[in-house]
């Protein structure tokens, strides 16, 4: 049968990928009368709104209107329920960027070149631009959060040993390749369809409705596909989608919102930037004892996304590791730049890096090997309890690391990187071990959850629709593999649908890893709902018990005594139908056993880990601070893989945008707080020569999911990037070498060539 479970089959739309038949947003035939959008942002990062003229832009050639906050019938606010963010600025402005109003017009050139004739009138005020500044002012989008276990204070005046250390990591741009764009058409009696490039169709169509005044069923939201997200189309295309849904409200024609990459980065958030500072304590064998952590944030104006971020971050502050005693206090600092939102592994990434460095420093401390360290302080194989309450019954990260070590053949290249550093006073290698333990689910438990409907037509074609969306991650393959194995037909059987509001209600949004889970799990239950219908018609048609009806190869095969009848899977749909057997249904899951208190920082968050391990070797060449990853070798769980060909893609795609965070791509804004690397000539994403040279990825085998996973996978979107963190071990590992392994080390990310030169100055001069 083609395209069953756990076998390696072709994304749906590969090859109008490769051959550019792939249709996006932009690519939709345009009606008569369509109009163009264009947004005026603030230029300044924190003022008073004194007055803004839009009369320059009304009264320019091709503009149709000038939308700004007085002109929403409803709510100015594009936030989620209990949030608050504007849509357009009123009185006062908070980042550089911040959209201030908007400009429609019969061309986008006439669109642009009119938002550009806007100058507002903005009274400039104080800005917070970094997360010092808003620590010491104590601004924060929330109150700060706790997780707590044990008696970490003391625990720390008893250990053997304590240090104390700080770092800091940069944020992220998306950088997706379709960037932001909506494309609202007017209905009758005030309905509104709006093609959305989002992660979360549900979000935007309550999101235009909120800004509309009007209900939900007014609006529906429509996306085939995203040329990527990331996390950033997850709230960020919701405001995109309901400024597009306010001027085709008003002027009643069809209005395309696209933003340039330009202003798409100066407007949308990002991934939140870190500091971090922390006291360990641990014993003479390097076994930790204590932790006590801060974890500030950079949440931009408002909270968005943030708190969802930093809980995340604080569940995996411990990574792989048990520690009986920890306070980690995480702060979301509100500055005056963007609004930081989801990015993948949604705060996971950054909470890893504390005892990554931790533990580095834990071994120089002792002159032990870091690796051993590390190894010494993992979890147990089974019943380690996270300092959040949760226990772990099944960990596989022993066989990654294990596994991993093999397939790097870690102890011939640690011999021959010393003996390389040894003979070469310039050019500098490193290598690198990381262990990873990921939760998989969604940070708020009501997001678990999620719809599908499948209709089975009476020629045995099948089309089904659920509520995740497709990035070029796989999921509409992986979902109709699901329900292929479920009516044992071939997979070109299947047709996915364009996610919509108007046939799957309520999504959830396609993030957090779960696309696979939770859409996976509804098509299987609508599928099998029909199934169940099908076999029932047929034992009593046919007179013969239900375990006497089998459905394989795309046939449907009757044993009846003395000889068995075998027909199509067509002709039994066929047959059905004549019988009067409904051949659609619904399908809904809800993740089980997982709940959260938010306030207590304890529970059951996660419905299982994902494992993983990597090791990376880098050379850094001392004089520039440039440096370049020549292997990597990667082992990830991803349980028994529903298609192991997209999840390979996923794994090398998500380590090279993990290393692109840790080493390349800097975001940079001046004194005014206004955001200056806003394109490919200054934000620099890794290009094809930035892939490792070497790049040896496993899956990890035999080892399916204990809990009841979708046909026992797990998910493999978020996992995976961080294990670049590697990368950023192996950085400083070649940056102690230029020291004589003499100084511990300092590396803040993204480890540009800047930084890397300064902590090896740092190094030397400590060795002199």
């Amino acid at each position: 049968m083609k395209g069953q479970i756990h076998t390696a089959h072709r994304h749906d739309s590969a090859l109008k990928h490769v051959t550019g038949q792939a249709l996006y947003i932009d690519d939709i035939a345009e009606p008569p009368g369509t109009l163009h959008a264009a947004l005026v942002l603030s230029p300044i990062a924190s003022g008073r709104l004194k007055k803004l003229d839009l009369s320059a832009a009304a009264s320019s050639p091709d503009v149709v209107a000038v939308f700004a906050a007085s002109d929403i019938p409803g709510l100015n606010n594009i936030a989620s329920p209990g949030k608050q963010e504007p849509l357009f600025a009123e009185d006062k402005v908070e980042h550089a960027g911040q959209p201030l109003a908007m400009v429609v017009a019969h061309s986008l050139d006439a669109a642009r070149a009119a938002a550009e004739r806007v100058k507002p009138d903005i009274e400039p005020t104080e800005a917070i631009l970094d997360v010092q500044t808003a620590l010491a002012k104590q601004a924060y989008v929330q109150a700060p959060s706790t997780i707590l276990r044990g008696d970490p204070d003391a625990a720390l005046k008893t250990a053997p040993h304590t240090l104390t250390a700080e770092f800091s990591v940069g944020g992220q741009e998306h950088f997706y390749l379709e960037g932001q764009i909506a494309f609202a058409l007017p209905g009758e009696d005030g309905d509104l369809l709006v093609h959305s490039s989002t992660q979360h169709p549900t979000e935007v169509q309550h999101i235009c409705a909120q800004v509309l005044g009007c209900e939900y069923n007014r609006v529906t939201t429509m996306v085939r596909r995203l040329g990527g997200g990331f996390g950033g189309k997850e709230s960020n295309a919701s405001w995109v989608a309901a400024a597009a849904a306010l001027a085709a409200a008003k002027t009643g024609k069809p209005v395309k919102l696209r933003l340039p990459r330009e202003i798409d980065i100066i407007a949308t958030g990002k991934r939140h930037g870190f500091d971090y500072r922390y006291t360990v304590g641990f014993d003479d064998q390097g076994r930790v004892l204590a932790l006590d952590a801060v974890l500030a944030a950079d949440a931009g104006f408002s909270l968005d996304m943030t708190p969802g971020v930093v809980a995340r971050a604080l569940t995996h502050i411990d990574n792989a590791y048990w520690i009986p005693h920890v306070r980690a206090v995480g702060y979301s600092c509100r500055t005056n730049k963007q609004s930081n939102t989801a990015f993948r592994g949604f705060g996971g990434p950054q909470g890893v890096l504390v005892m990554e460095d931790a533990i580095d420093r834990i071994a120089h401390r002792l002159g032990r090997d870091a690796n051993e360290v590390r190894a010494l302080n993992f979890y147990g194989p089974a019943g380690d309890e996270t300092p959040y309450g949760q226990k772990i019954e099944e960990n596989h990260l022993p066989r990654c690391w294990a596994e991993v070590k093999q397939l790097g053949d870690w102890q011939r290249r640690r011999s021959e990187v010393d003996a390389f550093n040894k003979a070469n006073p310039v050019l500098k290698r490193g290598l690198g071990l990381f262990p990873l333990k990921f939760g998989i689910s969604f940070n708020l438990p009501h997001l678990n959850q999620a719809g599908a409907l499948v209709h089975v037509y009476t020629d045995g074609s099948i089309r089904l629709n659920h509520g995740g969306t497709e990035m070029g991650q796989g999921l509409f393959i992986k979902v109709a593999q699901v329900v292929a194995e479920v009516f044992k037909v071939d997979i070109d059987r299947i047709r996915p649908s364009a996610t919509s509001t108007a046939e799957v209600p309520n999504t959830s949004p396609t993030a957090a890893s779960t696309g696979s889970d939770l859409n996976g799990w509804a098509a299987w239950d609508a599928a099998n709902a029909i199934r169940q219908r099908m076999v029932a018609f047929a034992a009593e048609h046919f007179g013969v018990a239900t375990d006497d009806i089998e459905f394989a190869d795309g046939n449907v095969r009757i044993a009846k005594p003395g000889s068995n009848q075998v027909m199509s899977f067509g002709e039994m749909a066929k047959l059905c139908y004549m019988g009067r057997v409904p051949l659609s249904s619904t399908g809904y899951y809800k993740t089980p056993k997982i709940h959260w208190d938010g306030v207590a920082m304890r529970g059951h968050p996660f419905f299982y880990f994902s494992f993983g391990a990597a090791m990376a070797e880098v050379a850094v060449d001392t004089l520039t601070g440039e440096s370049r990853v020549l292997r990597a070798d990667l082992v990830q769980d991803c349980g028994a893989s529903l298609n192991p060909a997209i999840d390979l893609g996923q794994i090398e795609g998500a380590f090279v945008q993990g290393q692109g965070w840790l080493t390349c791509e800097e975001l940079w804004w001046d004194k005014q707080g206004r955001l200056r690397t806003i394109g490919p000539s200054t934000y620099k994403i890794p290009g094809s020569r930035d892939v490792p040279v070497v790049f040896n990825v496993k899956m990890l085998e035999n080892a399916p999911s204990r809990e009841a996973t979708i046909f026992r996978s797990k998910a493999v979107g978020e996992p995976p990037l961080l294990l670049a963190t590697a990368v950023w071990t192996a950085l400083k590992d070649a940056i102690a070498a230029a020291g004589d392994h003499k100084q511990a080390v300092r590396l803040d990310a993204p480890a540009t060539p800047e930084r890397v030169l300064a902590a090896i100055e740092t190094v030397r001069t400590a060795a002199q």
